[in-house]
């Protein structure tokens, strides 16, 4: 699988603003406890770019990103300070052009098509959505997709658990930011530890693990074909006839042949197999990646090396 950004391994940017650099070490601590290692710390503070380089400097590994720039000299003092990248809430021509012209990472706010367009073509393909619920939403984002399918956002503003679930499921958007892992009252309290538990929750709505079926090897199609609608009878379920298996309702596979797996295989739906993949590569699972298949060049179902109790194991996106 391709290389890609924390933030985009898990679909979650926490963005953050810490009042107290103090306060920096421990909020990302939460952050990686939880699973996240990405964060992009608002320039809303005057301990906002101490932060920035207290966290890179504890964690090198960890992506930081500068908010709320607003103008070119916070994108210097922010990168001098050990910033990854640079996100500004509208789009501003002459931050925009500066980092283009200096190699630096920038996420321009952008929520009409003529600032998208502009984006576009300098060459940006992934932009901020901000503030997300109020300019329309998934629905706004679906719409600008059309015009500009390459597109990938970051959607800000509005952003929690009840609706996280439908931005993440959503094939044009890269990650989710805001403030729903780690509150400012959190931060406030010192309440670490929830914070940690937020974005566990948040990162299980990310990869939407789900159980899509279970596949059982069979020796013929009349083995298949018997299983299938011996299931059926017992559960009231409708049988269906496909070229390699037969089906038992949705979840349950009869393979026509020996295939994958000593037993068979077992199907999980995910929100994203680039999120999946990271995840899996990031608990020491490894990939079988000879097995991996694609659409349109990108990858849609993928598999681990190792069986689980004769099963092999595979994610498939929704």
């Amino acid at each position: 699988m391709k290389k890609i950004n924390n933030h985009e391994k898990t679909g979650i940017l926490p963005v953050i603003n810490i009042p107290n650099v103090s306060l920096a070490i421990p909020v990302a601590e939460a952050l990686r406890q939880g699973g996240v290692n990405a964060i992009e710390v608002t320039l809303r503070s005057s301990d906002s770019l101490e932060s920035i380089k207290s966290i890179k400097s504890a964690f090198p590994d960890m992506t930081v990103g500068a908010g709320t720039v607003l103008n070119v000299q916070a994108v210097d003092s922010a990168i001098k300070n050990g910033a990854d990248f640079i996100v500004s809430p509208g789009y501003d021509d002459e931050v925009v052009n500066y980092c283009i012209s200096r190699g630096i990472k920038i996420v321009p706010g952008c929520t009409t098509p003529s600032e998208i367009q502009k984006a576009v073509k300098l060459g940006l393909g992934v932009l901020k959505f901000f503030p997300a619920e109020l300019n329309g939403g998934i629905d706004a984002i679906n719409l600008l997709s059309g015009p500009f399918p390459d597109v990938k956002f970051i959607p800000t503003g509005g952003i929690n658990f009840n609706n996280l679930g439908t931005y993440l499921s959503n094939k044009k958007v890269l990650a989710c930011g805001g403030s729903y892992m780690a509150t400012s009252e959190q931060i406030k309290n010192g309440d670490f530890d929830s914070i940690a538990e937020a974005c566990k929750k948040a990162l299980d709505i990310s990869l939407g693990f789900e159980l899509a079926h279970i596949g059982i090897n069979c020796n013929s199609n009349d083995e298949a074909s018997f299983t299938a609608q011996t299931i059926s009878k017992i559960f009231r379920l409708t049988p269906r006839d496909l070229n390699s298996a037969v089906f038992a309702g949705n979840a349950v596979e009869a393979v026509k042949y020996q295939g994958r797996g000593a037993n068979g295989h077992i199907g999980f739906y995910t929100n994203s197999i680039r999120r999946a993949a990271a995840y899996f590569e990031s608990q020491g699972f490894e990939l079988d990646e000879a097995n991996t298949k694609y659409k349109n060049n990108q990858a849609i179902c993928i598999y681990l090396k190792d069986e689980i109790g004769g099963f092999a194991l595979h994610a498939v996106e929704r």
